[in-house]
């Protein structure tokens, strides 16, 4: 982060998202480019034709955030996002998938693999461009609609729980926040609704993150749904 003079007013300028995109169809990277270059705020460092390229890439440039569509060939979406989410390396490296498919299945793939957030290719530009900004907060962007079809999947799908040995490590204050950012609740909704400060609120959702080796939020929200934590409808806590 570097300051700046102009007539007399300090400005100060922000270092801007990189993002490494990965499709396999050009019109939509040059599309998708186009929109992302446009903006002061974010810079396109690199393009991919294929998942195993997207890790590649990613490995090389360590992007703030890799946008992912979902079928690629040689190594698809999902998969390429599983293979960053594991490398320690790219820790700090964060996945939207950007797809044609709603499809249930490729969602919770997609967040399972560690991906933190999932948008359709039908997504406004602005709203594409306000997830960018929303991930690089730290909040996990998903679509409205496929917000409510996540839920009901993990509802359905009382097989595949996980131990709830897992939330023993968090406090009480820290389960009830965790509930909350499954229920799709920012950071600042949460505070106001527990009466806490917005920054007490992060801190406990990075602590049940810690505890719980969530990668981001998104995982968070998995997590929560797969232990049992949560498991009613969005909306309702």
């Amino acid at each position: 982060m570097t300051g700046g003079t102009d007539g007399g007013a300090r400005r100060v300028f922000v270092e801007p998202i990189r993002v490494v995109l990965a499709d396999d169809q050009a019109l939509i990277r040059s599309g998708i480019r186009a929109l992302l270059d446009a903006e002061d705020d974010i810079e396109v460092v690199a393009e991919g034709v294929d998942g195993a390229e997207a890790v590649r890439l990613a490995a090389e440039h360590r992007p703030d955030i890799v946008l992912m569509d979902v079928q690629m060939p040689v190594l698809d979406g999902i998969g390429a996002t599983r293979r960053i989410a594991e490398d320690e390396g790219l820790a700090g490296v964060q996945v939207v998938m950007l797809t044609n498919y709603g499809d249930d299945e490729y969602v919770f793939d997609a967040l399972r693999a560690g991906a933190s957030g999932f948008l359709l290719k039908d997504t406004a530009p602005a709203d594409l461009l306000q997830a960018l900004r929303v991930v690089i907060r730290g909040d996990a962007l998903l679509s409205p609609a496929v917000t409510r079809r996540l839920i009901s999947e993990f509802v359905a799908r009382p097989a595949d729980l996980a131990p709830a040995d897992a939330l023993r490590a968090l406090t009480p204050r820290e389960l009830e926040v965790t509930a909350l950012v499954a229920h799709g609740l920012s950071n600042d909704e949460i505070a106001e609704r527990m009466v806490l400060s917005p920054t007490t609120v992060k801190t406990h959702v990075s602590r049940a993150m810690t505890k719980l080796a969530a990668r981001d939020r998104a995982q968070l929200v998995v997590m929560a749904y797969q232990s049992g934590l949560v498991a009613g409808r969005a909306g309702t806590p």
